[in-house]
């Protein structure tokens, strides 16, 4: 479990499988790089893989609280990339956003994309105006607690939506406590995932983005998910979708097995050798 700087932020990583294919594996907010274990183990044939955790998470050091956060965890990304070899780029939830980011802006870099409930929420909200009133009436709890400072109060409610299926009395208490310490940064990536600020919806990048592409999604996540995903394919050239059944937004923790087995056979179908277009 090696640590070092990368992308100017002291790094922890993890490496898995001893496959011929290298892949790199973006984790979701207040997750870690652990948290891919269960699908490495069943593609550790396939793909040599890193993790490593975002700033604030796990045992990288804490985000400077000033950085734009997709932004920072793109350049420490970058310096896992080999500009010689494209590697095969998974993301869950914002870290697929970094991912999909990566191949707006260096696509030279990446093999393929496997995106897995990408939280790019100004897509949806962009296609589907009707969401915002939903999405007021779903979390504006959230928000005003984080507004009031009741920290804990909005990791549950934030949990509650988002995670696992767990009841918030049912997560082990040092669980919980590094939630709420980390909730801060959910809020920190609203201006990408939100506000569009790379530009990658309003100016059409997505719809030049040439890699081979596959969204993944949980049946039972929160009806954004799907409106996200409706969006990418309608602009994406070369994206696919498979939907898990059962599962929710936490679903390559939940359902290992049945995601890797949808990355497997995404896998199969590109070559190793394939060409980035751009």
């Amino acid at each position: 479990m090696p640590t070092g700087m990368r992308g100017g932020v002291q790094t922890h990583w993890v490496q898995m499988g001893h496959g011929p294919r290298k892949a790199l594996l973006l984790h979701c907010s207040l997750g870690h790089s652990g948290g891919w274990r269960g699908m490495a183990a069943e593609l550790d044939d396939m793909l040599d893989m890193t993790a490593f955790d975002l700033p604030g998470h796990g045992k990288s050091a804490d985000w400077d609280g000033q950085s734009d956060l997709q932004s920072l965890s793109m350049d420490i990304a970058l310096d896992f990339l080999d500009p010689e070899q494209p590697m095969d780029l998974i993301g869950h939830s914002f870290g697929g956003t970094v991912a999909l980011r990566i191949a707006v802006e260096r696509p030279e870099l990446v093999r393929s994309l496997v995106l897995i409930e990408p939280v790019f929420f100004a897509v949806a909200m962009h296609d589907r105006p009707d969401l915002h009133a939903s999405h007021e009436t779903d979390l504006g709890a959230y928000y005003r607690a984080m507004e009031a400072g009741e920290l804990e109060e909005a990791t549950r409610i934030f949990s509650g939506f988002w995670g696992d299926g767990r009841g918030w009395d049912d997560i082990p208490e040092p669980q919980r406590a590094a939630m709420i310490k980390r909730i801060r940064l959910v809020h920190a990536g609203h201006p990408q995932i939100y506000g569009d600020k790379a530009g990658m919806l309003s100016s059409g990048a997505l719809e030049r983005i040439g890699h081979p592409t596959l969204l993944i999604e949980g049946a039972d996540s929160p009806r954004y998910i799907a409106a996200i995903n409706d969006g990418l394919m309608d602009r994406m050239r070369r994206a696919e979708r498979a939907v898990i059944d059962g599962a929710g937004h936490m679903v390559p923790i939940t359902h290992p097995v049945d995601v890797a087995a949808q990355v497997r056979g995404f896998l199969e179908t590109v070559p190793e050798d394939a060409p980035s277009l751009p």
